[in-house]
């Protein structure tokens, strides 16, 4: 058990990762959706390869007869939280644009496991796992600088309009967006097991993803375009972020049905605060080097603390 829970961690350590590697690909190619659409298309062809290698075939037509409709729209889901994100940064700044879905995959997680939504096996939240939770999402704030924002060490308030009834309607998106990432992890574990094949249930993801991404672009007749930046070589790791991608979203697949949606979502938030640390901290894949501050270790081992709690139920 001990080796699943790890790996959920790396795999929440390979979404800044991503991030990253996403965003210097989104400055050759000058557009965040077009950017996505290629992480996506490069992350699908990775996934068709591995399906073919450890499945043997791929999930035909027939695998959608007699299936809930829901199994098929975990790509979906991820692909509205993208477009949302890119609406809310400039809104509400970034530090509200990284908690807010947070609060919403810590909430919906422990819900999707208490109720037992999407076929999930029911595990009750009693005050042990909600503590748990609370401790969690208190480990995140610290991780990501918000004592030291309001401590005035980070810069002072973060960017972006927030005041007004508009910025509240967006924070109710961001929150929701979280909600549907839980979702995402729910449904695609679900359809690992229809399928009897977390990789399968990855590609579909990834496949859904493509379409609707690709449909985005036709609409906003997006220009396909490459360049270099300041006149230097794109480097060659502006491609990997598909790779990570579909490394992370097999992960949920092959996690949630053992460990259940709570703990998987919880132990992947855990990666995500120490992959983008770690990144911070080393100054990895181009990213400027900052110091790892009390308050975000702090936050890292309160999120160590909720993760163990939950555990023990």
């Amino acid at each position: 058990m001990l080796v699943v829970m790890v790996l959920g961690v790396i795999a929440g350590a390979a979404l800044p990762l991503q991030t990253n590697v996403n965003t210097r690909l989104r400055q050759s190619v000058g557009s965040p959706f077009l950017a996505t659409f290629l992480s996506f298309l490069i992350g699908t062809a990775t996934l068709l390869v591995a399906t073919l290698a450890m499945d043997g075939r791929l999930p035909g037509p027939s695998a959608a007869a007699g299936r809930p409709w829901w199994l098929w729209i975990g790509g979906i889901f991820g692909v509205i939280v993208l477009t949302a994100n890119l609406f809310m940064f400039p809104r509400l700044g970034a530090v509200q644009t990284a908690v807010l879905p947070v609060t919403g995959q810590v909430l919906m997680g422990l819900l999707i496991d208490h109720f037992g939504w999407f076929r999930a096996a029911p595990v009750h939240l009693g005050p042990t796992r909600a503590l748990g939770g609370l401790l969690v999402l208190v480990g995140v704030f610290g991780a990501i600088g918000v004592a030291d924002r309001v401590f005035g060490r980070a810069g002072g308030a973060p960017t972006g309009s927030s005041h007004g009834a508009g910025a509240w309607l967006w924070r109710l998106v961001g929150i929701g967006g979280g909600a549907l990432l839980a979702s995402q992890t729910a449904i695609n574990g679900r359809l690992g097991v229809a399928l009897d094949s977390a990789v399968a249930a990855a590609l579909v993801s990834f496949a859904v993803g493509v379409v609707a991404l690709l449909a985005i672009l036709l609409a906003t007749r997006t220009p396909w375009q490459m360049r270099r930046v300041d006149e230097r070589r794109n480097p060659w790791w502006m491609w990997i972020g598909g790779v990570l991608g579909a490394a992370f979203v097999f992960a949920n697949a092959l996690l949630q049905p053992i460990l259940g949606t709570g703990l998987t979502v919880m132990l992947i938030l855990l990666g995500m605060m120490l992959g983008s640390l770690a990144i911070d901290a080393l100054g990895l894949l181009g990213a400027r080097r900052k110091k790892v501050t009390m308050f975000q270790a702090l936050g890292l081992l309160l999120m160590i603390g909720g993760v163990a709690l939950i555990r023990l139920v």
